[in-house]
């Protein structure tokens, strides 16, 4: 763990960086350039993998920071691992009244389009959620019926779906939508493709 503070100039006294890397012998100080160059008056490092219950820098910067202060990363992915864990850890930061900022991803709740962006994210979790669950039914339904049991699906597709419907929805870039739902590009436009495909052979079969 390293902290790293920097002069500070007014416009960036509340605006606090984390940065982190997943083993020691990789280097933070792109990640540090970045979040200097965006006016981060101090800045909180981790050299660790990306557990919550061992990440003394996170720990330090959250007692560090007051309300009204802003959180800055890189990337979600160095201060998250997983969707969930993105909308626990933004629930935490909007009760203290402490704001968030991702670089690359153009998040920044002390705008209204950040603060959208987070709530569309955390709706599209519990639709996840609650399609998951329809899916698992329906699979055990008709398991049963041919006298199955066991397994599910493996696929990707509600991953994909929470993609389209923020490129959709958001204006966010292929690149930041595919970053925040965890797919990857080429996979993402191969099933915008297939959708488009299924569509056009609808439509086709209605005329």
């Amino acid at each position: 763990m390293e902290t790293c503070t920097l002069p500070a100039a007014s416009t960036s006294t509340h605006r606090i960086g984390y940065a982190r890397v997943s083993t020691a012998g990789q280097n933070l100080d792109s990640q540090t350039d970045a979040l200097n160059k965006a006016g981060c008056g101090r800045i909180f490092t981790d050299k660790m993998t990306g557990s919550r219950m061992d990440r003394p820098g996170w720990d330090q910067m959250m007692a560090y920071v007051r309300p009204g202060y802003a959180v800055v990363v890189t990337e979600l992915s160095r201060m998250t691992r997983s969707l969930l864990d993105l909308l626990e850890t933004a629930k935490v930061l909007e009760q203290r009244n402490i704001n968030l900022v991702s670089l690359r991803e153009s998040i920044d709740t002390t705008s209204a389009t950040g603060r959208c962006f987070l709530s569309m994210m955390g709706a599209i979790h519990q639709m996840e959620r609650e399609l998951r669950a329809e899916r698992a039914a329906a699979g055990r339904a008709s398991a049963k019926a041919r006298g199955k049991t066991g397994g599910r699906p493996r696929t990707d597709v509600a991953k994909l779906e929470n993609a389209r419907i923020l490129y959709e929805n958001s204006g966010k870039s292929a690149a930041e939508v595919c970053a925040a739902a965890g797919v990857g590009r080429r996979t993402f436009f191969a099933y915008l493709a297939k959708l488009k495909k299924t569509h056009a052979s609808g439509s086709e079969g209605v005329l």
